[in-house]
């Protein structure tokens, strides 16, 4: 009897400490991400910055087009793109580090990137699970 209280113990245990790692390991590549994508966007805005300052406006186009203009082609053939680790997928266009492509707003003033974070789908302020990223200058 006592054997099997003993078992019974341990596998409950094993099952707690698996349940706690998991949790645990999805908070640690949540974060991960975060970061990434922080540090992708800082990215952005510099290298959005210099074109501006030295091509005299902000890029047009869509993300491919944007990601084009920042790596030389543009009326200067000036390469403002100051990152490394950005991932460009087939179209390339700039991805968040969840692997959907960024999006894009400009007005006189600034910037606003946008990511449609984990769940890789962009939300509007009424869903209640929305979890995006936004971010402007």
């Amino acid at each position: 009897m006592m054997k099997k209280i003993l078992v019974g113990i341990g596998v409950i245990t094993l099952v707690v400490c698996a349940f706690w790692a998991a949790s645990t390991w999805k908070t640690l590549t949540a974060n991960a991400r975060t970061a990434k994508f922080n540090a992708v966007i800082e990215t952005l805005f510099t290298s959005l910055q210099n074109y501006k300052e030295n091509i005299g406006s902000y890029p047009t186009g869509g993300n491919a087009q944007i990601a084009k203009a920042l790596q030389g082609d543009n009326p200067k053939k000036i390469v403002v793109w100051v990152g490394r680790n950005t991932e460009l997928n087939e179209k390339g266009e700039y991805l968040d580090p969840w692997g959907t492509p960024l999006r894009f707003y400009f007005s006189d003033g600034g910037v606003l990137i946008r990511s449609a974070g984990p769940n890789r789908r962009f939300d509007d302020s009424t869903v209640l699970e929305a979890d995006d990223f936004i971010r402007s200058n």
